[in-house]
């Protein structure tokens, strides 16, 4: 079934060039990257909202954690929240496995989603996790500035809340605050 559903996108979206293409290039050598490590329905979904990506993430660099083709047809992904559920599942910089692994356990990181997070959490027996899935594929895109990782499932997110706490001249500032909601 998912086959079919990949190919008929497939056949929809044909050659479409988009309008205004975040480095085209890059994104190619990427999307080239993503199909040759069997990551072919995370590469054609990216190829459809190619032409929806904001302004503010042309020309920066991105990591896109990508699910199998099997984990992308259990998700459960609307038309209208293909763009959210592609930039949720990237962040805006570009990171290979080493830098990812270097971060503090329990780092919050943005998604492209201003309000979606992304837990980094390196488990040393089990792995590297961003919120609830496994990085099972480090650094499969290597032929441009574009970096993804292939992961065990789609992401699910929790909501959190950052507060801070106001000072003055005369207080100390204080850190943030993360609570879980």
């Amino acid at each position: 079934m998912a086959f079919w559903f990949l190919a008929l996108l497939l056949f929809a979206v044909g050659d479409s060039k988009p309008a205004n293409p975040i480095n085209q290039s890059h994104m190619q050598a990427a999307m080239a990257d993503m199909r040759k490590g069997s990551y072919h329905g995370f590469a054609l979904l990216l190829k459809i909202v190619n032409s929806s990506i904001p302004d503010s993430l042309r020309n920066s660099d991105i990591t896109f954690f990508m699910p199998n083709d099997e984990e992308l047809s259990k998700a459960t992904i609307t038309s209208d929240h293909l763009p959210e559920f592609i930039f949720s599942h990237s962040m805006p910089t570009a990171l290979h496995l080493t830098h990812l692994l270097h971060l503090p356990n329990g780092t919050l990181v943005p998604s492209n989603i201003p309000s979606k997070i992304i837990n980094v959490t390196n488990s040393k027996r089990s792995g590297l996790f961003v919120n609830n899935a496994k990085i099972v594929t480090p650094d499969v895109c290597g032929s441009s500035t574009i970096r993804c990782h292939g992961i065990s499932t789609a992401m699910r997110f929790e909501n959190f809340m950052v507060t801070t706490k106001k000072c003055n001249r005369f207080d100390p500032p204080t850190d943030l605050q993360m609570t879980q909601h």
